[in-house]
């Protein structure tokens, strides 16, 4: 697992001041674990992250290589908010089999299990770059970086954006695509013989048609333009294949 760190948002203003930024409905931590992205004005990702109640405090699970800026960035936007932004030394335990007490399920799919915040960092055995690659679920510094859209991205599928909540950074960009454009670009699951370096560009006939990311199990997840991914796709030395 890549290294976690958790930031503490805490006073009077903490859930209405994220409300206004994030991109899923902060007052679904009641029921449970809640994923989100920041997005830039122009709707691109800036880091993704789980929201967690502790009382009236809110928890917020990012990568650590994320969360420096992340922290600046929610402090620029703080302004007059009544809240507080915190480091804290809390650590993250994940895993697919039985929970343990005060652990809460993944929102982005069931067979990711349950995460927990608390004193212990860990993760069992479970294959997890098969479950991200089977599922098309995206990671921070892999198949997430600062060019994606959240939409193209599959964050909709994850429980990662609500249409429903209202305004908030980036929001008029995301719901355009969502409403008015069909999607040209996106992740996608394809089947893959080889293997080839994370990163990779992917082409067809000569033309470049994506890249190819995280690789498990005969599968991987690949950035595609979907009009040109056809027929024998290439990237390296493996041989790519997508049915839409």
């Amino acid at each position: 697992m890549r290294a976690r760190k958790i930031l503490r948002l805490s006073g009077a203003d903490a859930r209405d001041f994220l409300q206004g930024l994030i991109t899923s409905d902060v007052n679904k931590i009641d029921q449970g674990l809640v994923y989100a992205a920041l997005l830039t004005p122009q709707g691109k990702y800036l880091a993704d992250f789980f929201l967690a109640a502790d009382g009236d405090d809110i928890l917020l699970d990012a990568d650590a290589d994320q969360a420096e800026a992340l922290m600046k960035r929610l402090t620029m936007y703080r302004l007059r908010a009544k809240v507080e932004i915190t480091e804290t030394e809390l650590q993250v335990k994940r895993g697919t089999g039985a929970a343990p007490t005060g652990a809460l399920a993944d929102p982005r799919h069931a067979d990711l299990g349950w995460r927990l915040i608390g004193q212990e960092l860990g993760e069992d055995e479970s294959n997890w770059d098969a479950l991200h690659v089977a599922h098309c679920i995206p990671r921070s510094g892999i198949e997430l970086g600062p060019d994606s859209y959240i939409l193209e991205a599959g964050f909709e599928a994850l429980n990662g954006v609500d249409f429903r909540k209202g305004c908030y950074v980036g929001q008029e960009v995301t719901a355009r695509m969502k409403h008015k454009t069909e999607l040209r670009k996106g992740l996608r699951v394809v089947e893959i013989t080889g293997s080839a370096p994370v990163g990779s560009e992917i082409t067809a006939v000569g033309k470049a048609v994506g890249t190819v990311f995280t690789q498990s199990n005969g599968q991987a997840i690949a950035y595609l333009r979907f009009d040109r991914a056809r027929g024998e796709m290439t990237a390296g030395d493996a041989k790519l294949n997508w049915q839409p």
